[in-house]
């Protein structure tokens, strides 16, 4: 049964994510007077027509994910089909670009309502790229944190893997005195033959343990410290501090998509190989079924963050995408002439075939994890 409903949500997910997209075209594309000749939910060939409203065909596909708009005059036969009166050719320059961007700030806009909820409602907890930054936020407030000191690795030969230190623990005072961070274990360690490390173990770290460690001469025990939040919550927020944190979080999420994109190409080049962390549609369907079972808040955080990614992916200036089209758009604003259509055609049909290969790889890569 969570396996059907793992299902459903991964459908709900891309489904949603893709119609709100192309919703962003489909207004503006109005708004500017440019026909859309079809609205298709899921991806052709076409199962049937659904209705039909100002012009527009509305229409249910075979190909149940997503969905796609069609406007006039888009994949012309002709200049003279490209541009007639309402083909999208034929709008001005600022209104194929509201078009075009349309999508992508429809997927913006959603997910910072998503965090918005997510940090007033579900009381998320921020993205901190480091302790010390989770550390500057819970004294500003925006986080209750009890810091700590995680163990999660034994070193060889060390007296606490001869002693059998459980790990991962948690270290939570050394000879009675509590700590809070890894040099302040190192310090109360100092000049002693051995300690009593008082630690927390087992699932979701709830099982004290004390165990007494002999110290090498170096007055270590051998194990790897590390700050660790012990508990870690987040406060009611008003709406004025969820929207400002929505914000943040879009920030600090769209740096970091950036930055993973700009990694994967670069690992795709001189290493030929997908890097830890890029997931594809599999990945996808497999982080979908993990958040369900964390419960409804964990999943519309899942929706959030893969509507900024697709927001980013799309606006980025790649052919076939809407960024690679608002680039022919500038170019032919900066030219004063449109671009050679045969060039763009070209130049889209590459990009298009060359994200389908990226597609592949990483679909792959995410198979091979699962086994």
């Amino acid at each position: 049964m969570s396996i059907f409903i793992s299902a459903v949500a991964f459908f709900i997910l891309l489904s949603v994510l893709v119609i709100i997209h192309e919703a962003g075209h489909f207004f503006a594309a109005r708004e500017a007077g440019v026909v859309v000749e079809e609205f298709g939910f899921g991806l052709p060939p076409k199962a049937t027509r659904l209705f039909r409203w100002k012009k527009t065909e509305f229409t249910l596909n075979w190909i149940p994910f997503g969905g796609f708009v069609r406007l006039q005059g888009e994949n012309p036969a002709n200049e003279r089909e490209r541009f007639a009166k309402g083909s999208f050719g034929s709008a001005s320059i600022s209104a194929r670009i509201v078009i075009l961007a349309a999508g992508v700030a429809m997927n913006f806009l959603f997910a910072m309502i998503l965090f918005t909820i997510g940090f007033s409602v579900g009381r998320w907890i921020p993205t901190y790229l480091s302790y010390e930054a989770l550390q500057e936020a819970a004294t500003k407030g925006e986080v209750h944190l009890v810091p700590a000191v995680l163990i999660d690795q034994l070193l060889p030969g060390g007296t606490a893997s001869q002693a059998h230190l459980p790990i991962p623990s948690v270290l939570t005072k050394v000879d009675g005195v509590t700590v809070t961070s890894p040099e302040q274990a190192s310090e109360l360690q100092r000049g002693k033959q051995e300690v009593t490390y008082s630690l927390l173990t087992g699932e979701g770290f709830k099982k004290p343990v004390d165990i007494t460690l002999p110290l090498s001469r170096e007055g270590k025990t051998g194990v790897a410290l590390s700050s660790f939040p012990l508990e870690l919550s987040a406060p009611r927020r008003n709406l004025v501090q969820a929207v400002y944190l929505s914000l943040r979080e879009t920030n600090v999420v769209t740096v970091q998509t950036i930055l993973g994109m700009k990694q994967l190409v670069t690992s795709l080049l001189f290493q030929g190989r997908v890097p830890e962390g890029v997931t594809g549609i599999v990945g996808i369907a497999e982080l979908t079924h993990l958040s369900v079972q964390q419960g409804f808040m964990t999943y519309l955080r899942l929706v959030a963050l893969l509507s900024l990614s697709l927001a980013i992916l799309n606006i980025l200036p790649i052919p076939a995408l809407d960024g690679g089209r608002l680039l022919f758009v500038v170019v032919e604003f900066i030219r004063r002439k449109p671009a050679n259509r045969r060039f763009e055609v070209t130049t889209n049909l590459v990009g298009f075939l060359v994200l389908i290969l990226l597609i592949l790889v990483i679909t792959f890569n995410d198979i091979l994890r699962l086994f």
